[in-house]
């Protein structure tokens, strides 16, 4: 039984033949034009999964690309029968791929990352172990594919569950005794002597028709498609590109389980989820340096990167959200970080071809390369008065600090000096206003380096701080301000 018969999709019908090699005659493979709608859909501009247009739905959906790619490049190569990889050019790729896995895993100590890649080894070595190195259609090398097909995508939903813990003791042990109980139950199941798999890995309440594409029992196709559609709102949901290699992963796996688990293809199918995850891991360590975790903006290091790329002529605007120190002490710091979110999403929006980083605490830059002041000024006008127009609702209702602790503690909260409400009076629902004030200054003959302009745009910012807030205001040579006092 082969990964699609004729019957799987009306759609793809029409586009499938059967494979050239003769070892599984009722096999088909996704001809070349199937294959292009399949690439469309993972690869084509503004039809990734995640959909939308906000900051962190368009990193995923490069991220589900990046992944889907080396998916696709495995499909292409060895479905298709472009590349038909000899036993030492996948014995190679399989080793290199899984060693590397297990090398970065280690070595930035995640222990999801690292027990996924455990289980697709073990799992494939345990194929290999009980079938001799062929696909067998009964006996104990069918018993351990059936019984594999069905533990493996639930290990990979369980590690999609759990938080990440590090490699210490406490967090590996239960992991490596699920493994061994699970080692022990399948070297049961295929001790020898035995032909046929119990009876519970068949079964199922759907009809058997739907899945005479596969040659996995129903139960495992269907742990397969609930696992996978689950870390696909998971990846929808979330930009860790450990999220999206998981996804992918299992999905290299099921192929590898479908050509059998063992042989040229099968092997190469579990060497392409080792390479995926150790993708996954590259791409986590980059975006842990460029990008902030909290707001999903690119970090101080892009920031740095971007100013080497500026040419001659750039704009620079300071945005520092006002009265934030307060937000933290008045409603807690889980309010500051929900404010943080709410104006890193709106800076990520500004018009007039900025690119907003966060550079540190309550502290934003835009840059406006190629743009003059004047032609940003407008935009950053827009970028504040939507801003100051959102309205915050705190998650809880009640402030840090309304509640009474008896006499003296009133006394204090109604102290002058303890009095630190926003001056934007927060709503009786438990809303309020968030303002930012911004400093521009823009690359001139006398500010060329870009430091110089930096610290430009600081002074228009402290003066917009002194000037009451919730302004915009620029420091220029000619001296030009835009003034825009508290509604």
């Amino acid at each position: 039984m082969g990964l699609w018969s004729r019957n799987f999709h009306p759609r793809l019908a029409g586009r499938l033949h059967p494979r050239a090699q003769g070892r599984y005659p009722s096999c088909y493979s996704l001809s070349p034009r199937a294959i292009g709608i399949i690439a469309g859909y993972l690869l084509w501009p503004g039809k990734g999964i995640a959909g939308g247009g906000s900051l962190e739905q368009e990193d995923t959906k490069v991220r589900a690309r990046a992944g889907g790619a080396a998916w696709l490049a495995a499909v292409v190569l060895l479905q298709t029968g472009i590349y038909s990889p000899t036993v030492s050019a996948a014995a190679t790729y399989y080793w290199v791929a899984f060693l590397a896995g297990f090398l970065l895993a280690w070595r930035f100590r995640s222990s999801r990352a690292f027990f996924t890649v455990l289980s697709l080894f073990l799992a494939h070595r345990a194929l290999v172990l009980f079938s001799a190195g062929r696909v067998a259609a009964i006996g104990p090398g069918h018993i351990a594919l059936e019984a594999i097909s069905l533990l493996l995508p639930l290990n990979l939903l369980l590690l999609a569950l759990v938080r990440e813990r590090g490699l210490t003791v406490p967090s590996i042990a239960p992991w490596l005794g699920l493994l061994f109980v699970e080692s022990v139950f399948v070297a049961i199941l295929c001790r020898p002597g035995q032909f046929t798999s119990p009876s519970f890995f068949h079964f199922g309440f759907l009809p058997a028709s739907w899945f005479h594409w596969s040659r996995l029992p129903q139960s495992a196709s269907m742990a397969f498609a609930i696992t996978s559609l689950i870390l696909l709102v998971r990846l929808c949901r979330s930009s860790k590109p450990i999220e999206s290699g998981l996804l992918w992963a299992l999905g290299a796996a099921f192929l590898g389980l479908q050509a059998g688990g063992t042989g040229r293809i099968g092997t190469a199918y579990f060497a392409t989820s080792g390479l995926i995850l150790a993708c996954s891991m590259v791409e986590n360590s980059y975006v842990l340096a460029y990008q902030d975790e909290l707001t999903s903006l690119p970090a101080r290091r892009a920031f740095n990167d971007a100013l080497l790329r500026l040419q001659n002529r750039y704009t620079v605007a300071v945005v520092d959200i006002d009265h934030f120190k307060k937000f933290n002490d008045t409603y807690s710091h889980e309010t500051g970080d929900q404010v943080l979110r709410m104006v890193a999403a709106k800076l990520a929006r500004v018009s007039g071809g900025g690119q907003a980083f966060r550079v540190g605490g309550e502290e934003f830059t835009i840059l406006f390369s190629g743009e003059s002041l004047h032609d940003v000024l407008p935009h950053l006008e827009i970028l504040r008065m939507e801003i100051e127009a959102s309205s915050f609702r705190v998650r809880g209702g009640h402030e840090r600090r309304a509640v009474s602790h008896g006499t003296d503690r009133r006394k204090a909260v109604r102290s002058k000096r303890t009095m630190i409400r926003q001056k934007p009076a927060p709503a009786a629902m438990g809303g309020f206003s968030v303002t930012v004030s911004i400093g521009v200054a823009e690359s001139n003959a006398r500010t060329r380096h870009v430091e110089q302009v930096i610290q430009t745009a600081d002074k228009a910012l402290y003066r917009a701080k002194r000037a009451g807030r919730n302004r915009v205001e620029v420091v220029a040579p000619e001296r030009v301000r835009l003034k825009r006092s508290i509604a």
